[in-house]
């Protein structure tokens, strides 16, 4: 008679409770086998020694930092300084759940605020906090200092000190006159980086090539917003030949009526931010005011010669 010797299972060093069965190459149910215990046959390949573990990359792209970026950025640019849900998902291109939990972590750091009336998303407090810090850090603001005083009080205008980034330009310093009509543009606020006097200032620095690529594709402020899609290129290609032979451009009520503008661009050989064909500039020095196109012209000489000025003093003279 054939005798069948039932086996008792035992506890493994872990503590889990497995058969003899199980110990071997698999336990048929298609999980790895446990460890041999001791006194038991381990038929398994011995594992090579002096093998080390990958460690973990921290340079990899984080999605999520990019979103937050990207909605950070996304709420900067919205024209009624605020948007909704579904506004900033559709601009980012994320779903409302993983939006709405990115802008809560944000409004706890207080980089978002959230009107409990329009429901509607804002740039929170502690971004005026990093700008501040940037500005204060910022070697060219403190350069440009003696240059916007000095303007400033030669012009009766507000001057302004503008800094490339991306497509837009951002006011980063700016002195306003202690008497009469100034013009009321603050710090941190942004043009388009092809808008009327400074837009023609830096396309009038870029080389052939990289000014007719800019012409051929993108939406051209030089003539204002009503203007953009319609802009007249041969006209614009005489001024900016004009604006290389002076030194600087000028917008005479073309853009906003009544308003006036002469600047000239500042180049830094370390300039970041700028796009391709303008790496080299690093921003513009502007008067802006009410004056009439006798004045510019001898603003415009003065600003002129304050941008080169500085530029020579980063080591770029143009």
């Amino acid at each position: 008679m054939l005798v069948i010797e039932h086996q008792k299972p035992y506890r493994t060093e872990r503590g889990r409770i497995i058969s003899p069965g199980d110990i071997g190459e698999g336990n048929g149910n298609g999980r790895p086998a446990e460890p041999a215990v001791a006194g038991s046959a381990d038929t398994r390949a011995p594992q090579p020694t002096g093998v080390v573990s990958p460690k973990p990359s921290y340079t990899q792209f984080v999605p999520a930092v990019d979103q937050a970026a990207r909605i950070l950025f996304a709420l900067g640019k919205s024209a009624r300084g605020a948007a909704t849900l579904t506004e900033i998902c559709n601009a980012v291109g994320i779903s409302k759940s993983k939006g709405l939990a990115i802008l809560n972590t944000l409004r706890g750091v207080g980089l978002v605020t959230r009107s409990e009336r329009s429901k509607a998303y804002a740039l929170g407090p502690r971004v005026l906090a990093l700008s501040q810090a940037l500005l204060d850090h910022t070697d060219l603001v403190h350069e440009a200092a003696p240059y916007l005083d000095q303007l400033v009080a030669a012009t009766g205008s507000t001057t302004l000190l503008g800094i490339i980034a991306g497509d837009r330009l951002f006011v980063v310093a700016r002195r306003e006159v202690r008497a009469g009509m100034g013009i009321a543009v603050h710090v941190g606020h942004r043009f388009p980086l092809t808008l009327g006097a400074h837009g023609k200032a830096i396309l009038a620095t870029l080389p052939e090539e990289e000014l007719e690529e800019i012409l051929a594709r993108e939406p051209l402020y030089v003539y204002g917003e009503a203007r953009k899609d319609s802009v007249d290129l041969d006209l614009l290609r005489a001024e900016l030949a004009e604006c290389r032979r002076l030194g600087y451009a000028h917008d005479l009520g073309v853009t906003r009526p009544g308003i006036a503008a002469v600047s000239a661009v500042v180049v830094d050989e370390y300039a970041e931010g700028a796009p391709d064909g303008m790496s080299r500039v690093a921003g513009c020095l502007i008067v802006v005011g009410t004056f009439a196109a006798e004045a510019a012209a001898e603003y415009g000489q003065m600003v002129a010669a304050a941008a080169r000025e500085m530029s020579a003093r980063a080591g770029s003279l143009p």
